[in-house]
């Protein structure tokens, strides 16, 4: 009897944390065109987002310091860093350059990032742009 065929619906844990070190590598310094967001993601609000820093912050970076899998969640502590080249909320583009830390949790479905939660300091952001004090 043969076995069937691999499946993204029976990711565990481990495959999830691939799937999401796989995401960070291909986006992270580099343009984040759709068909390439297509493959990882099929949250649709998660990719405005993404276009949305995209446009302020062009081939923004992630670092991943910390993911933590369990279930069909992913953890992730790490570092956003962009040159803010870009209109970001009707702050002028600045040419400075922001290395802010946040907290992402992707829950995962069918080898997709289906849906997310994140934290930012997003004062953080503003001081670095010099937007606030």
């Amino acid at each position: 009897m043969a076995l069937a065929a691999w499946h993204p619906a029976w990711a565990g844990p481990q495959e999830n944390v691939a799937i999401v070190q796989a995401y960070f590598a291909v986006i992270s310094g580099k343009p984040k065109p759709t068909n390439t967001l297509d493959i990882y993601i099929a949250d649709e609000e998660l990719k405005k987002h993404i276009g949305f820093f995209e446009a302020a912050f062009p081939h923004y970076v992630l670092v991943s310091e910390d993911l933590i899998a369990q279930g069909d969640e992913v953890a992730v502590r790490a570092r956003f860093q962009g040159k803010q080249t870009g209109d970001l909320m009707g702050i002028a583009p600045t040419g400075k350059t922001v290395d802010v830390p946040f907290i992402i949790i992707y829950r995962m479905a069918d080898g997709k990032i289906a849906q997310y939660w994140m934290s930012i300091d997003q004062m953080d952001v503003l001081r670095q742009l010099g937007a606030v004090k």
